[in-house]
């Protein structure tokens, strides 16, 4: 029996750490993603909702492919599945395409440091439901996770300066609502991972995002939005391109994956390591110099991966299962 149990805990214990690394470098990628973005917006007459369009729907169709040719009576069941397709476009029409362009419209009213710091406050909503929903108190780690993973963004975003925050209310606005969508999409899928698994989830996901994405850039034009296509060159379009595979379809494939295996609760944690990420891509790429707050914020970053992945396996067990259960409970 010890010997059953003995062998259960390792099982888990290198499932956790898959799930960990998944989402680390899931979260990382964004960071990528981020830096590709600043290019584009830099050296290219493109707009932020042309590049959420393409983004989103030129992964959903990688994801579309893959299922093509790897699960193809996997994808004709969840298609066939009424229910399934419903919950998937919610997935992805609310809440992927929502956390993209609600980030776009707080950077609008505010400035990109300030929407980076507000979008964190999407992992105190994820710890906030999954505390309600399992009806206990956030433990220790949880809370002394967010709030370096907090100080870290803020240090990271605002090189340590209160005043480059800006918060006017309709921003403030606009900030919840971005740490919502967050939230939203991260807890949301959990019956349909548990169902169909997460790369199926997040690539059907992503591609009615990608539809609804395209639908209101194709929509702006009633407001004045010019829909010209962008002139890019050959490097522009490399960087799309990386945009698209690295920074979006591998990253969301990873992320939710390892979502999935650990927890709303510790990935939406780990998903705070982008700022770091996008940090390191911009020194190194685009020439962005290092600073004290920036070194400072990636240290504040590390502590925050090391304390919530350095749990023990038991606990770490015991939470994930409670939080499947009550996902199948409120399902």
């Amino acid at each position: 029996m010890r010997e059953r149990i003995a062998e259960g805990a390792s099982v888990f214990r290198r499932r956790h750490t898959k799930g960990v690394l998944c989402a680390l470098v899931g979260a990382a990628l964004w960071g990528f993603s981020g830096a590709c973005a600043q290019f584009l917006l830099a050296n290219y007459d493109i707009t932020p909702s042309f590049i959420t369009a393409v983004r989103m729907l030129g992964a959903g169709a990688l994801f579309l492919a893959v299922l093509v040719v790897r699960n193809r009576a996997q994808l004709r069941a969840m298609l066939g599945d009424r229910r399934t397709v419903g919950q998937l476009a919610v997935f992805g029409g609310v809440g992927l395409f929502l956390c993209q362009i609600t980030y776009t419209i707080v950077i609008g009213y505010t400035n990109a440091g300030t929407a980076t710091v507000l979008q964190t406050t999407g992992i105190a909503f994820v710890m906030l439901a999954t505390c309600l929903f399992m009806r206990r108190l956030p433990r220790m780690r949880e809370i002394v996770g967010l709030v370096a993973a907090v100080a870290a963004t803020w240090l990271i975003a605002t090189q340590g300066d209160p005043s480059a925050l800006s918060l006017p209310l309709v921003g403030l606005i606009w900030g919840i609502a971005n740490g919502l969508s967050v939230a939203f999409y991260i807890m949301y899928p959990k019956k349909l991972f548990a169902r169909w698994g997460s790369f199926a989830v997040t690539g059907l996901g992503m591609l009615a995002g990608g539809v609804v994405a395209t639908a209101v850039y194709f929509g702006g034009a009633a407001f004045g939005q010019p829909l010209a296509l962008p002139a890019l060159d050959a490097a522009g379009l490399l960087v799309f391109a990386a945009f698209i595979v690295i920074g979006t379809f591998a990253a969301f494939a990873l992320y939710l994956h390892g979502v999935s295996v650990v927890g709303s609760v510790q990935g939406s944690l780990l998903g705070a390591v982008e700022p770091v990420s996008a940090t390191v891509f911009s020194a190194l790429w685009l020439a962005t110099a290092f600073t004290g707050a920036d070194l400072a914020g990636c240290a504040l970053m590390i502590a925050m991966v090391f304390l919530v992945t350095t749990e023990d396996p038991a606990a770490s067990q015991e939470a994930v299962l409670e939080e499947r259960e009550c996902a199948d409970k409120r399902a």
